[in-house]
């Protein structure tokens, strides 16, 4: 079992830069694709970014060249960077782990998550 807890959340400007990071206790996230999800009010859980265990990276298109994704095996941690933010990104942010397979659309796929954290972009 693996707890995952995001941290970085908060409210930014448009335009501005910010870090999401989703820390793991119990297990090495290197075993697991990692993802991170976001869901604005009134929405869906939409899949923003993936990151398998051979690091390859899928993107959305709507954050693609914006967004990256990346581990940090010292702090046993999958990050998110968010650049170029605007007021369509806020939303509540979840990480996702999953040790079976690679990156999925699918958030029921998913059988590891974080608490969320806010990320409210002003324009």
């Amino acid at each position: 079992q693996v707890l995952l807890r995001e941290s970085g959340g908060g409210l930014v400007q448009a335009g501005d830069s910010l870090r999401l990071s989703c820390a793991g206790s119990g297990r090495p996230l290197r075993s697991f694709s990692m993802a991170w999800f976001r869901q604005a009010p009134g929405k869906e859980r939409e899949f923003v970014a993936g990151i398998d265990r051979l690091d390859t990276t899928l993107f959305v298109d709507s954050v693609k060249g914006r967004f990256t994704i990346s581990r940090d095996g010292a702090q046993n941690s999958a990050n998110l960077d968010m650049n170029r933010r605007n007021p369509e990104d806020t939303a509540v942010y979840y990480c996702a782990g999953e040790e079976t397979g690679g990156i999925d659309y699918d958030f029921s796929t998913y059988k590891y998550w974080g608490q969320g954290a806010q990320v409210t972009v002003s324009s």
